[in-house]
């Protein structure tokens, strides 16, 4: 069975939904003051290389960039923040649209993955960023959800 990151069409297509969902989080008038500090320049192919490894793909991301310690490092700290989740959520949903994501398993599948790593890996450590453990793996999801790490 292929893996969600080959039925999406593999790095490529996780770099155009990287684009399509960073515009439409910057542009958020809710999630876009979480940008306005300013990202790293690489910040749509660090994406990218995360969702690409989290679904099935090669590894990208702890391969170059970091491993799941430091992706949640970067998002604690911040306090709660469900609307901000929601918002962004949503616009992973209209960014699946705009790459042109129309077969529904596939949609379905992406869609529970941002959704589940958003408000619970992203979410975990709202206190602060030292209480994130080290050595963290990316998790790793599939057709079935989220894989036995």
């Amino acid at each position: 069975m292929q893996t969600v990151f080959e039925a999406a069409g593999g790095n490529a297509f996780f770099v155009s939904l990287a684009e399509a969902w960073h515009i439409r989080v910057v542009a958020d008038e809710v999630v876009g003051h979480a940008f306005r500090h300013g990202v790293r320049p690489e910040h749509i192919e660090r994406l990218a290389a995360y969702w690409s490894e989290a679904l099935g793909g090669p590894p990208l991301y702890s391969g170059t960039y970091g491993d799941e310690t430091s992706v949640v490092r970067m998002h604690s700290g911040n306090g709660p923040h469900e609307e901000m989740d929601r918002r962004a959520i949503e616009c992973f949903d209209q960014a699946l649209t705009d790459v042109g994501v129309g077969e529904a398993r596939l949609r379905e599948v992406l869609h529970a993955y941002f959704a589940w790593a958003t408000t619970n890996t992203m979410a975990c450590y709202e206190h602060s960023a030292e209480d994130v453990p080290a050595g963290l793996l990316i998790p790793k999801w599939s057709w079935d959800g989220l894989e036995p790490g």
